[in-house]
């Protein structure tokens, strides 16, 4: 007679129930010290095998950095199954910020593997180690970059370089990517309605169109530049055939921030 039981097979073909997994993730806190697996008891922030638990998520991290499957997946199952699911979690989201690509849609395969893992079932149950082995093999699998670690550094440092030479009175080595914001400057461009320059300056809505909501460098989608222009042609406004060109017209890649002054001094001439 059916009992209602779901009934899966493990790894190693051994059959696994309900009962199975809730007597994995059963809470031991009363079931005596936790062992490591040679049976001694296990020391502060000790692992199953012996390791130290900071060693091993260091390892994870540069395992996921140097795209090694194996011993990332080995670091997650380690941590995990030592009872420090809370540590490997807490650091593989961090590992996906710090370590890969952004954009890489990984950021979503942990978070759900997570979801699973600690509100699904249980963290350290055999459920909760596959999840904590499938998100450490999704890093790992990712293109690594440490990218949004090396611009914090590099601009911080700037900006005490920055300061530093101006005290001293010299010019800094290095200076920020932006320069000259202002009006009439190179990032002319972002000084529309939306900013208090702008307004000062008269910028309405079709200072916006014609330059601040370009995109680049692929240009908009056929439909979108279709809606984008006929948009502009219901406006209470005459766009000339230029204007409504340039709106829809693709950022140069090599000169992504210089406008031409044709839209701006016709602006001017208006108000």
């Amino acid at each position: 007679m059916d009992d209602g039981k779901q009934a899966t097979f493990g790894t190693e073909g051994e059959l696994r129930t309900d009962e199975t997994d809730a007597a994995d993730a059963t809470d031991d806190s009363d079931a005596g010290p936790k062992r490591d697996d040679f049976g001694d008891e296990l020391g502060e922030n000790e692992t199953k095998s012996g390791a130290n638990r900071y060693v091993v998520s260091s390892l994870l991290q540069k395992a996921v950095r140097r795209s090694d499957e194996e011993v990332a997946a080995w670091a997650a199952w380690e941590l995990v199954r030592s009872g420090y699911a809370w540590n490997f979690w807490d650091r593989i989201n961090l590992y996906v910020v710090e370590d890969l690509r952004a954009g890489h849609e990984v950021a979503l395969t942990v978070a759900r593997y997570e979801e699973l893992a600690r509100e699904r079932w249980s963290e350290e149950s055999w459920r909760g180690r596959l999840c904590a082995v499938h998100a450490a093999l999704a890093a790992a699998r990712a293109p690594s970059s440490r990218e949004a670690a090396h611009a914090d550094d590099y601009f911080g440092e700037l900006s005490e370089e920055r300061a530093t030479a101006r005290e001293e009175g010299r010019e800094p080595r290095y200076d920020h990517p932006v320069d000259d914001l202002e009006p009439g400057g190179t990032y002319d461009a972002v000084f529309d309605q939306h900013t208090y320059e702008g307004k000062r300056l008269g910028r309405d809505g079709a200072f916006f169109r014609t330059r601040g909501a370009r995109v680049g460098p692929e240009g908009e989608p056929e439909l979108s530049r279709q809606w984008r222009i006929r948009s502009m042609q219901l406006e209470d406004r005459d766009y000339t055939e230029d204007e409504l060109v340039r709106a829809v017209e693709p950022i140069d890649p090599d000169a992504k921030w210089p406008e031409t002054d044709e839209v701006s001094s016709r602006e001017g001439n208006e108000n």
